[in-house]
């Protein structure tokens, strides 16, 4: 394992990271399954889902650079293809929010070690590409939300990783250097890249490697004695 760095902050991803996507993935087919069951749809769920993934690749990959858009718009435009109906017709949104509480689940590696972490004396924050209330409700589904000393959204800066204002914008939060900071994510641009030109130290989970990963960790309960901060020293 590579030297520790000395640190005061830590900034978690949230998806891939805290949150498993595969568990997203399953909500998200149970959501449209549902969706063509009790209305009307153009299409069978399989070919439903097919489109709704499409839809929603297309949406996110039209932005402008770093510019955010916000999940909730993408979904309504999906469930627009997918239905014959107005979706203003429909109760799809409290199907697809009461359906993602019942669905995601959380990294349990995650969060043992966000919970360790929280009795150290580091600043621990989020960096996230989300909607500002979805990536706070997942946090306090997970039950991790009161170890956050700090939470920076995507839809309150306006951009996405790996622009510079994103990590600008947590570090002016947590009152640090960037050398002083770690960056842990699952995507090699937008968080090890973009963690490493904004001068933060970068661990891998699940990224690709590259020259911008200071260390790669399968198994995220291993990062407090990386850091130095377990619960034996």
């Amino acid at each position: 394992m590579s030297e520790s760095p000395d640190v005061e902050a830590v900034f978690w991803d949230i998806g891939g990271v805290i949150l498993r996507m595969a568990s997203v993935r399953a909500a998200h087919r149970e959501f449209v399954e549902r969706l063509c069951a009790e209305y009307p749809a153009a299409t069978g769920s399989d070919a439903a889902l097919e489109r709704w993934r499409a839809v929603l690749g297309a949406y996110f990959d039209e932005r402008d650079g770093t510019e955010f858009r916000p999940a909730r718009e993408g979904y309504r435009l999906a469930v627009d293809e997918i239905l014959t109906v107005d979706p203003d017709e429909t109760e799809w949104e409290a199907l697809f929010q009461r359906i993602r509480d019942e669905q995601v689940e959380p990294n349990p590696d995650a969060v043992a070690a966000i919970e360790e972490l929280a009795a150290a004396p580091l600043h621990q924050g989020v960096i996230s590409d989300v909607d500002d209330t979805e990536g706070e409700h997942l946090l306090r589904t997970f039950g991790v939300w009161g170890a956050m000393d700090s939470y920076t959204a995507s839809e309150a800066v306006g951009r996405t990783k790996p622009d510079p204002a994103m990590f600008e914008t947590a570090l002016e939060k947590a009152g640090v250097t960037p050398a002083r900071a770690v960056m842990i994510g699952d995507r090699y641009e937008h968080d090890m890249d973009g963690g490493t030109q904004a001068g933060l130290w970068t661990v891998a989970y699940g990224a690709k490697s590259g020259p911008a990963v200071d260390i790669a960790l399968d198994d995220l309960r291993e990062l407090p004695d990386w850091l130095g901060v377990s619960d034996g020293e």
